[in-house]
Order: structure tokens, then C-alpha cells, then sequence
């Protein structure tokens, strides 16, 4: 049985052994819904949405499970200033500055971009949460952003703080803790609907949630197979980084998983442009499925990956039988950004 201790007026749940102390922060479980008018319309296998864009609603989304963890780390360690970083219009920054807010924490947000735009989506968000905000060019960004995290820290540290950080997307080896556990919930889950699904897809942006459901099916065994649409970069980065994430969270926490015996996926193609760059075809797919299911999606990751997925389906990547499970991560505020890309004539 969990124990639990005080920190904060908040409640943390430890598991003895290796398992990280855990905040009850998500709206939790999420429901599985069966998006039954497109599978009957595409054929098939029939499409499931698990759907983690309710975990909250300022804090929806996959980012609430992982820093679940995360920040009940920081507060264990007597933390009370969280640094993390992203794009403008990054769901982890909102959801670690709303958080912070809720917990009485210190929110500094390292972003790339342009700090003249007008805030919008999840940056106002950002901004409404009390969160500081430090604002870097891209290519300085992805070139120092280790050191700039690192001086941050440093300078919290001169003023008698004590800093967190929680590096992009919480997609290291605590926070795939996040989406270990949920394959949990996704076995009740699939209990209490009698289905078997044979596939697990989700958008992967900085491998994190990837890495948990490719261990959590095999620590709760679940016989299905764990895909990430990555949604920038390419299939090798990702087969690299959830690699890495994962070895790591094994030397951290000694669970005895056998790394070499999990499924690692990627289904590429569907990048387009570029990160939080989509084609019209994806902006149609949100528009469709909006109007089909009452189903949001989001131009930068679960848009990319759903549209990624029904391509798949068509071109009978999944077969014609076996259940399909999107997990979807959330993102609705990433829509009003990009506004301007949908037609509705």
C-alpha cells in the first residue's frame, strides 16, 4: 500500500522501493472513447481515443501525468523554483506554469522565440500563471540550451533559491514514470470495454510519453504494439532519445524491465514542414474529425499524428482487425494560434 507525506499542503504518494513520490494533480483516469462514426466510415479496425486531453482543463494533456512526478521530485528535494523550457506556444510550459502556480512554486520558462508577439494561446496562459518568461532566438536556443538552464539555476542559487529543472516536454527518466503508470489505467481501461486493442498510437515531441507506454505495456502486460508519429525531427532521433530515456530511467530506478525486449516505433512522413508546421491536409483532418466525433486536435502534435495515423490505416499499415488506441496528449489551445490556416468555405 502507497504511503504518503505532507509537502506544501500537498498530499505525495510514495510506493517504496525505486518508484518516484508522486502529486495527485490530474483528473484522473481519463475516458476511452470509441470514435464509432469515422471507424465505420473508414473500415477496419475500430478507433479508440484515450483521452488524456481531459486530465484537466487549464492543465489538460499529456504534460499533467509526467509532472506528476516531476514536481513531487522538486518538492521532495526542498526545491521552490521550477525551470523549464519550450516553445511559444508549448502545452509543458502552460501546464508547469499553472501548476506552479496552484502549488505556490516559482515558474521561470525559457522560450524560443520572439518575445514581441502578442500573447496568445498557451503563452498567455503562460503569462496569466505569474510565470517569468526569458525569451531566446532560435538557433541560440537549440545551441546553448543546456548552459542557459544551468545559469538560470546558478542565479536562483545566488539569491538563496533552490531550482528545478524539468527539461523539455518532462521527458526524462521521472517523467516517464507519467505514462508507465497509465498503462494502468489503459488495462482497466480495456477491461471494462472488452476489447484487446493491437495498437497504441500517440504524437511524440520529446519522446517522454513514447518511452512510458513502450514500458508500461510490458511492465503491465498489455500484448499491444507502442507507436510514436513524430511530429519534428525524424524516426532516428526519436528511436535515440526514447532509448535514452528509457536506459536512464532504468539506472535511476532499477525497475528490472528488460529494455532489449521492448517494441520501439516511430511512424514517420508526417513531420510536413517542420515542428508546429502543418500541411492543409492536417487542418482538414481537425476540422473533419471536430465536426465528425466532437473531437479537438491540434495543429503541432495530435492533429499531425491523427492525420498520420488514418494514412497508415488506409494503406493497411494496421490490418483490417486489432483495436486502435489514440492517446490523445492534448493541445486545444495550440488551435487559436493558428487560426488563420482553417477554411471553412
Amino acid at each position: 500500500m502507497p504511503s504518503s507525506i505532507k509537502s506544501s499542503d500537498t498530499t505525495i504518494q510514495t510506493f517504496g522501493g525505486h518508484v518516484p513520490p508522486r502529486l495527485k494533480l490530474a483528473q484522473l483516469p481519463t475516458p476511452l472513447q470509441l470514435l464509432d462514426r469515422l471507424s465505420k466510415r473508414i473500415g477496419g479496425p475500430k478507433i479508440w481515443v484515450k483521452r488524456d486531453d481531459l486530465t484537466g482543463s487549464l492543465l489538460s494533456g499529456n504534460k499533467v501525468r509526467k509532472l506528476e512526478f516531476n514536481l513531487a521530485q522538486a518538492i521532495a528535494d526542498d526545491c521552490d523554483t521550477i525551470i523549464t523550457c519550450g516553445g511559444l506556444q508549448s502545452n509543458h510550459c502552460r501546464a508547469t506554469a499553472l501548476l506552479c502556480a496552484q502549488l505556490g512554486l516559482k515558474c521561470h520558462l525559457i522560450l524560443r522565440g520572439d518575445d514581441k508577439q502578442i500573447p496568445d494561446g498557451n503563452l498567455l496562459l503562460d503569462y496569466l500563471a505569474g510565470a517569468e518568461i526569458s525569451y531566446y532566438p532560435a538557433a541560440q536556443y537549440q545551441r546553448e540550451l543546456d548552459d542557459i538552464l544551468v545559469r538560470v539555476q546558478a542565479t536562483y542559487q545566488k539569491k538563496n533559491r533552490k531550482a528545478f529543472i524539468i527539461p523539455t516536454g518532462a521527458s526524462d527518466a521521472i517523467g516517464v514514470w507519467g505514462y508507465v503508470e497509465a498503462c494502468a489505467e489503459l488495462k482497466q481501461d480495456f477491461l471494462e470495454h472488452g476489447i484487446s486493442p493491437s495498437h497504441i498510437i500517440c504524437a511524440t515531441g520529446s519522446g517522454g510519453t513514447q518511452a512510458g507506454l513502450s514500458a508500461g505495456v510490458h511492465r503491465y502486460g498489455i500484448d499491444a504494439k507502442v507507436y510514436g508519429v513524430n511530429v519534428c525531427d525524424d524516426e532516428a532521433w526519436f528511436l535515440n532519445k526514447v532509448k535514452c530515456d528509457l536506459r536512464d530511467w532504468e539506472q535511476r530506478y532499477q525497475t528490472g524491465i528488460d529494455l532489449d525486449a521492448l517494441s520501439l516505433n516511430v511512424i514517420d512522413g508526417y513531420v510536413g514542414a517542420g515542428y508546429a508546421q502543418a500541411g492543409q491536409e492536417v487542418f482538414a483532418c481537425i476540422a473533419d474529425v471536430a465536426r465528425g466525433e466532437g473531437l479537438v486536435l491540434d495543429p503541432v502534435y495530435t492533429g499531425k499524428a491523427f492525420y498520420g495515423m488514418l494514412d497508415q490505416l488506409k494503406k493497411g499499415r494496421f490490418g483490417d482487425t486489432g483495436d486502435i488506441v489514440f492517446v490523445h496528449t492534448g493541445g486545444v489551445f495550440g488551435v487559436f494560434p493558428q487560426r488563420e490556416n482553417f477554411n471553412f468555405n
